[in-house]
């Protein structure tokens, strides 16, 4: 019955995730593509990244010790925002938009968590589809490993604690950190370009329908682990 119950949570999330990419088309863009920021702005946001990446591997040993049955939940995160991270809409020469998929686990397992599941989901994009790139692996990392995660996880978190419905807490912060995720990656690309809000007001032709259509796909996955992952939603604190 337990078997059951995860492969019908797995089963969901591949199909709404194969739905949504449906509503996508492939195109030569990438995250932050190779070459289009200097060797010393790549330095600079790797290092960045570093402290968040360890924080996330203790993070991550702390929350399955307190939870262990929460591993397919983990793994499932890291699948959702492989699979969501990975569909791309053409905005610009050398960047796209596309769904992030880290609000999900933000909500899960804490942003810290997600630095270290998105730096291993960018860099198996990096490798295996050209998407994105290993000399701006830091920029997008920061972007859309840590940065969106934490605003997703703070504003699950405001809005439950001022008593809103989980259903709007969960689709506020999905929509929201994805949407930031490209705040950040605006500021990286014109802090070196010159023009934040020339890259902000391409961007959001394409990422405001993704984000909202991230947050409903979030929501319904999250009312599916409701109903049948509620035991692990308690173990860690979601509920």
């Amino acid at each position: 019955m337990r078997h059951s119950r995860r492969n019908r949570i797995l089963l969901t999330g591949g199909v709404l995730a194969g739905l949504l990419g449906l509503l996508t088309i492939n195109a030569g863009a990438m995250h932050i593509a190779e070459g289009y920021l200097p060797v010393n702005w790549c330095l600079l946001w790797g290092a960045v990244c570093i402290p968040f990446v360890a924080a996330g591997f203790l993070s991550i040993k702390r929350r399955i010790d307190a939870a262990p049955r929460a591993k397919i939940l983990l793994a499932m995160c890291g699948a959702f925002a492989f699979v969501l991270s990975a569909l791309k809409l053409p905005s610009f020469n050398g960047s796209c938009s596309h769904p992030t998929g880290v609000g999900l686990g933000a909500i899960l397992f804490g942003p810290l968590t997600m630095a270290v599941l998105g730096l291993i989901v960018l860099l198996f994009q990096a490798l295996l589809l050209a998407h994105g790139g290993l000399t701006t692996l830091g920029a997008n990392t920061f972007s859309m490993a840590i940065a969106g995660p934490i605003v997703s996880w703070l504003v699950y978190w405001l809005l439950r604690k001022a008593k809103a419905p989980a259903s709007v807490a969960v689709f506020a912060a999905a929509a929201l950190g994805d949407l930031f995720t490209y705040v950040v990656t605006a500021l990286q690309l014109g802090l070196v370009n010159g023009g934040m809000v020339k890259f902000l007001a391409i961007f959001a032709v394409t990422q405001v329908p993704l984000a909202i259509a991230e947050g409903l796909l979030t929501v319904v996955i999250f009312n599916v682990l409701e109903k049948y992952s509620r035991a692990q939603l308690q173990e860690l604190r979601v509920l």
